[in-house]
């Protein structure tokens, strides 16, 4: 099977396997040792988590660009165009040369059938092997044991946080999910874990596989001077370092455990403190705590989709907006905690104006959601938009000066925003 276009393949593989998401390593091994037989890798950082592993790939993409080293990216999902996950450089790869390792996979696949993301990552990972990097960052897509990004050792493995999210997939316990994500783990190599709690789970798996664990809090940890602050591990240390550029109490966190991640490597890679100094204050990533100035009201994106993001994105606006009406544009996979992330957002929403995700099969019905708006006895609620753009123009025409316009609760939700703003619609 071969296609000229990079819609072509991927409308391709969205019907090649019969399930959206099927962890397992097998299949995609084994392409991948066709693919490249001598398993040749660059220095690899996989990270998992689940919240902050996006931003914990940015902050080392900054770094390491910072840096001036070649660094390559792999994430999901994307926000507005495919090619934002397989990034050399911060700029995302072309369609043809997505294409071209498309077709390389095509070609010794031999019958498996690979899932859409399994595809990806294989790509990625073609895409890096030949691009004379001097780092390769994976972004674990779901849990980490089963994750089609764990069939390459790395260097680092990095868990940023565990919380309940994906219970059909990974359990419904953090000590389940913490067992799944501590799966990227590997003998000898450091695991850094910048969960605050971890569940027992992680600590008993980097034993059982002799990794050599960092834990936040124990092994290294960071002080806040605001407006500068201090990392800290054993007797390294690091002062007077710029607040993240990424905003949330978490995103400390999130830049130690990088921080310790690239002072592990440094014998392989070396990074100044000036590079770091710039990461930090220099990265970008959109959907996390995005802020757009609007006509005449601010405009907060939010990806966050399940309890955790969710608990952090109220402590954010009551540091960074208090006292504000908040309209909140919403929507959310149908698998998805939905009530848990209601029941911590109702405090804070002044108005809910619920906006219908087009062509999204996981995406929950507007019935659905009236009913779990009743059981959560949520007042103020809006339905009836025909799409994202009705119900942002409805929430637009609500608010007042010295309000707050929030789209929150999925990447597809924000990115149906951003899609909206680049065509210039809701500027109108």
């Amino acid at each position: 099977m071969h296609f000229d276009t990079l819609q072509g393949w991927l409308g391709w593989q969205e019907s090649l396997h019969p399930i959206t998401i099927d962890l397992g390593l097998e299949r995609a091994d084994e392409v991948f040792a066709a693919l490249n037989p001598k398993h040749i890798k660059p220095l690899t950082i996989t990270v998992a988590g689940t919240n902050g592993k996006g931003s914990c790939v940015a902050y080392l993409e900054a770094i390491y660009k910072a840096q001036g080293y070649r660094v390559g990216a792999y994430t999901s999902p994307h926000i507005l165009k495919y090619n934002e996950r397989i990034k050399i450089d911060g700029i995302p790869v072309a369609d043809d040369k997505i294409c071209d390792a498309f077709a390389r996979i095509e070609s010794v696949r031999a019958g498996h059938s690979l899932s859409y993301f399994e595809f990806g990552t294989l790509a990625a990972l073609d895409i890096f092997q030949r691009a004379d990097l001097d780092i390769q960052l994976l972004e674990v897509g779901l849990g980490g044991r089963l994750d089609a990004v764990n069939i390459v050792d790395p260097d680092i493995a990095l868990i940023s946080s565990i919380g309940i999210d994906h219970v059909y997939w990974l359990g419904d316990t953090r000590e389940t999910i913490g067992r799944e994500k501590a799966g990227i783990f590997r003998a000898g190599i450091p695991a850094i874990v910048g969960d605050p709690n971890p569940p027992d789970s992680v600590i008993q798996t980097a034993v059982d596989k002799h990794a050599a664990l960092y834990c936040i809090g124990r092994d290294f940890g960071y002080e806040k001077h605001l407006p500068t602050w201090d990392w800290f591990a054993g007797d390294r240390h690091i002062g007077q370092l710029p607040e993240p550029a990424l905003k949330g109490e978490h995103q400390y966190r999130n830049a130690a455990s990088v921080i310790l991640a690239i002072e592990l490597l440094a014998g392989r890679l070396p990074v100044s403190e000036a590079a770091i100094r710039s990461g930090l204050a220099h990265v970008e990533l959109a959907g996390r705590f995005q802020l757009i100035e609007g006509d005449h009201v601010p405009i907060l994106l939010d990806v966050g989709h399940n309890p955790e993001a969710v608990r952090t994105l109220v402590d954010y606006l009551g540091a960074y907006f208090p006292g504000k009406r908040i309209h909140a544009v919403f929507s959310m996979m149908k698998d998805k905690d939905i009530k848990g992330v209601l029941d911590i957002m109702k405090p804070v929403v002044y108005h809910w104006f619920f906006a219908p995700l087009s062509n999204n099969t996981r995406a929950i019905a507007e019935a659905a959601m009236r009913e779990i708006f009743l059981q959560s006895s949520m007042r103020n609620v809006s339905f009836g938009y025909a799409d994202f753009a009705d119900a942002f123009s409805a929430a637009k025409g609500q608010a007042q000066p010295g309000d707050l316009l929030l789209v929150f609760g999925s990447f597809f939700l924000v990115s149906d925003c951003l899609n909206e703003f680049d065509k210039g619609e809701l500027t109108k």
